[in-house]
């Protein structure tokens, strides 16, 4: 009985993606008569399936329905019927007009445009993705193609352009992925953001992938907005699959729009292994990204067997980062005393520190770091010298200077620039300058967490999408901004949440709309 509940499952959420309220206009309208002929299918377990309730329906429904509903519509949409009999009973049953089960598969596509081999592939169904293609005669590489309808800051999200077999691949489902190439799929295809299934592969370390990948020619070098499959790897800790890449002529020393390489990427993931094969392909150990050299990032994180993998390579302890801080200082600053004693041998005093010594570069430092820390709550408070925030209806308010909003703002502006030349990193430096000044503008926080989320740090994402919303509860876009990134995080019902209450404080946002559907 729990494989026909199982099939039952599955089935209604191929149902999902039918439901004209969920299917973009250019999809054929489906009459609401024809699921009265989903009676006549072998399927029926004493409860019929039905679609989901449409969006006007939902915003005139309690809030605990809503999430009952958008939770059961969640995971239905993202599970695969379970056999191919059935999905060609159901397309024929749907086929209104006459075509053929092959052209209602083939129309059918639920609010982000995934076809059923989108999802079939998700989940690893070879059977089913054999059926559609097979049988029906479904493309083998559909993907989003009209990202360009959309505002830049959100095809990205809603519309990834992504085939099938990025889906199989990302999964790490061989057999799949090897039934789709078999098939024709491109593996050099990549989504808007240039991510191709070599990138992914390498993102989870799954060899035999990668090494189904190569084979076909793929590139090794293709950019995504992350950076090349070496940089994907790197910056997950898979050193297999960093070691194939080298091993396939992947340049150890190519940057990213941020100027972002594998090697930092190595250091930020703190892989001593990544980190080793890499400098001994030739990687720069005094590349420079956001301000910061590997040695800075290794001393912030106090990870001492990185910072001796890289002074042994050549890096260099006296190059000062964007704030004029060199790495012993910024392991002062975290407090990191075994990297201070490592890197103090090898570091140029520097001016003011009196005490040339772990112990007096530390307290130097955190002296110093103290004091810009007081001028900061200066700058920030009003002539009175109040710096305590004001609580109204739950939440801080910070009483903020003239002069303090004005530098903000000027920082802010930094940020919009940096942003608009696709330098996140710079950009997220610049906002946070912008919200210690001004704690109060939630604008700030929402372009941070963006920006974030166009790093690929979803979860600082959503640190400063809820602390957006704190600010403005009020503000759709602040919902949006969480819904994004519970989504990249792939908590699905979280994001549908935050979304639908987005909706609800914005009923005409189309953005907002696409997204929670």
């Amino acid at each position: 009985m729990a494989a026909e509940g199982d099939a039952a499952a599955a089935l209604s959420g191929f149902v999902l993606l039918l439901d004209p309220h969920t299917c973009r206009s250019r999809c054929s309208p489906i009459p609401s008569p024809h699921f009265d002929r989903l009676d006549a299918l072998p399927w029926q377990l004493g409860t019929r399936c039905r679609p989901s309730s449409s969006l006007r329906e939902l915003e005139t429904s309690t809030p605990s329905r809503v999430r009952a509903a958008t939770y059961d519509s969640i995971n239905r949409a993202h599970r695969v019927i379970s056999s191919p009999q059935l999905l060609a009973d159901l397309a024929a049953a749907l086929d209104e007009d006459g075509t053929g089960a092959a052209s209602v598969a083939a129309a059918v596509r639920d609010a982000n445009k995934r076809t059923a081999l989108h999802f079939a592939a998700r989940e690893g169904r070879t059977d089913v993705c054999r059926f559609l293609i097979d049988n029906l005669r479904l493309p083998v590489d559909p993907k989003d193609d009209d990202a360009r309808q959309l505002t830049p800051e959100t095809a990205s999200f809603l519309h990834p352009g992504e085939t099938p077999l990025i889906h199989a691949t990302r999964q790490g489902h061989l057999h799949t992925a090897e039934y789709l190439l078999d098939r024709g799929a491109d593996p050099s295809v990549a989504t808007n953001l240039g991510a191709t299934a070599l990138h992914h592969a390498a993102g989870i370390g799954n060899m035999e992938l990668m090494k189904l990948l190569l084979a076909k020619g793929v590139d090794v070098e293709s950019e995504s907005d992350a950076g090349t499959p070496l940089v994907w790897a790197a910056g997950h800790a898979q050193q297999d699959a960093v070691k194939l890449l080298l091993q396939h002529n992947a340049k150890p020393n190519t940057e990213n729009a941020d100027g972002v390489t594998a090697l930092l990427s190595a250091v930020a993931a703190g892989s001593l292994p990544c980190l080793e094969l890499l400098i001994e392909a030739g990687a720069n150990p005094n590349i420079k990204a956001g301000g910061a050299t590997p040695l800075h990032i290794a001393a912030d994180s106090g990870n001492i067997e990185v910072v001796k993998c890289l002074l042994k390579a050549g890096g260099d302890p006296n190059i000062c980062d964007d704030d004029g801080l060199k790495p012993i200082q910024v392991a002062a600053w975290s407090n990191n005393r075994e990297v201070v004693e490592l890197l103090l041998p090898v570091t140029s005093p520097i001016p003011g520190v009196s005490n040339w010594s772990a112990d007096g570069i530390i307290e130097h430092t955190l002296a110093k770091a103290s004091e810009e820390k007081s001028q900061l709550k200066e700058a920030s408070s009003l002539k009175s010298g109040r710096s305590q925030p004001v609580v109204t209806h739950s939440c801080s308010y910070f009483l903020v200077s003239s002069e303090a909003k004005q530098r903000s703002l000027e920082a802010k502006s930094r940020g919009d620039d940096a942003f608009r030349r696709k330098d996140y990193l710079v950009a997220v430096d610049a906002y946070t300058q912008a919200t210690e000044l001004d704690p109060n503008d939630a604008t700030v926080l929402s372009n941070r967490s963006l920006c974030w989320l166009r790093a690929g740090q979803a979860e600082r994402a959503l640190e400063d999408a809820k602390a957006c919303r704190a600010l403005r509860p009020d503000w759709a876009k602040a919902c949006y901004r969480e819904g994004a990134a519970q989504r990249l995080l792939q908590r699905f019902e979280e994001a549908a949440n935050a979304f639908y209450e987005g909706v609800q404080l914005e009923p005409e946002n189309k953005e907002l709309v696409s997204a929670f559907r």
